[in-house]
């Protein structure tokens, strides 16, 4: 049956060069999953006329909705709309609604309209037409052998915007689904296989419907419960009683159970408890603050940063001696406490921190390897630090120390700090 299966295509040669990433379909189906949507398929394929055609035989043939994004720009390489109107049996006909929103757009940003930009008015006369609120390029959905085919742009929040408004609400109204129920649990400083070891009891005590999936990332893993079945009702006292007793086991390497990245639960815990927080950041440039601000309402409980790159900026912003930095190295744990001191101390926070590394190849290679990082945080009562020496290349070392700065700042507000 493929009542409840859906297929994402998406369309563009930049996808398969690898010069556009593809988030479009990661976003299509988070939530397509949320309506009970099984997606069983992600395509990406070229602008050509075989390729889709083929892409498009398939998905009909197996799922009942086909979602495709890409490729009906006004330019010569745009070709899924005159191609679906040759799929479908139809002919381009000017939908007057879509014409009048791409003259809107045109005088709202006073450029004139070319015969092109008109023609993206243009749909096949036996589609509905998706109206696109935040472009020029209307959406198009198809019905053909039991299967929904819907055409969006591939302007991510041109999509997005068309799923919300129209395709979610008649795809919910018109598949039958079970019910799905995700539960999470954010673990960090343990391995994937040793959390795999810890937990095997209950693992292997879940019923066949529900499944454990472990999804590491960053020195982190997070374990995703996922439930499925008829009776909402218990299928959420069953996960539940699953997460709870996950938690217990897992124990202190537990950090959070909402589907959020930790930079979220910070926020939350750093304004629950009314504190704030300031950064002094070397190796990452700013990468810290960045990651924290990329939250709604980190204001709250994020003072700033001082992005000490240059050695002359911790003496001249933070106070840190020469004489200290040529005793102990500027990649030390005593100018790490002393960054995160000292930054606190400056900006008025209650929690302050430091980090400071190489990430890549050290300056003193017979002192320390490249991806030595050390942190250190500073609370009224409390510091701690910690020493990495992280294996990967510059960009996945910045990125792994982010992460890690972020765990332990949140060990530091929980008490777990070490």
């Amino acid at each position: 049956m493929k009542n409840n299966k859906a297929i994402i295509i998406t369309i563009g040669d930049e996808l398969l060069i690898g010069q556009t990433i593809d988030t479009n379909s990661a976003w299509m189906a988070k939530r397509l999953n949320e309506l009970g949507i099984d997606v069983v398929r992600r395509i990406a394929v070229g602008d050509t006329k075989e390729a889709i055609v083929d892409a498009l035989d398939d998905a009909i043939a197996r799922a009942a909705v086909v979602l495709v994004t890409g490729g009906l720009g006004p330019t010569a390489d745009d070709i899924t709309k005159p191609l679906l109107c040759e799929y479908f049996g139809g002919k381009l006909v000017v939908n007057e609604v879509a014409l009048e929103n791409v003259k809107t757009l045109f005088i709202r940003r006073n450029l004139p309209m070319l015969e092109r930009n008109r023609k993206q008015a243009e749909v096949p006369d036996n589609c509905t037409v998706l109206q696109n609120s935040r472009g020029t390029a209307p959406g198009m959905w198809f019905e053909k052998n039991d299967a929904v085919v819907v055409a969006m742009p591939g302007v991510p929040h041109e999509m997005m915007g068309m799923m919300e408004k129209d395709v979610l609400p008649a795809l919910q109204s018109r598949v039958t689904t079970d019910t799905i129920l995700h539960r999470n649990i954010l673990t960090a400083g343990i391995g994937e296989s040793f959390l795999a070891e810890k937990i095997i009891a209950v693992e292997n005590a879940l019923p066949d419907y529900i499944k454990l999936a472990y999804l590491p990332s960053n020195w982190t893993v997070k374990l995703r419960l996922t439930a499925k079945g008829k009776n909402e009702l218990q299928l959420t006292q069953e996960i539940e009683q699953f997460q709870q007793l996950l938690k217990e086991t897992v124990g202190e390497y537990v950090v959070g159970t909402v589907d959020e990245p930790l930079e979220s639960t910070l926020q939350q815990d750093f304004t629950a408890q009314g504190l704030t927080l300031a950064i002094a950041e070397s190796c990452t440039g700013g990468g810290i603050g960045h990651t924290l601000t990329q939250v709604e309402g980190s204001s709250k409980f994020f003072t700033g940063s001082v992005v000490t790159y240059d050695m002359s900026v911790k003496e001249r912003i933070l106070g840190i001696t020469a004489e200290d930095i040529s005793q102990y190295g500027v990649v030390s744990e005593n100018i790490a406490i002393q960054m995160a001191q000292r930054v606190r101390d400056v900006l008025h926070t209650d929690i302050g921190f430091g980090i400071t590394g190489w990430l890549d190849k050290s300056e003193e290679p017979d002192k320390e390897p490249g991806g030595t990082v050390w942190m250190a945080v500073a609370g009224k009562d409390k510091i701690a630090s910690r020493k990495f020496v992280f294996p990967y290349d510059r960009q996945r070392n910045k990125e792994v120390a982010v992460q890690m700065a972020l765990l332990m700042i949140w060990k530091m507000i929980h008490g777990k700090a070490d």
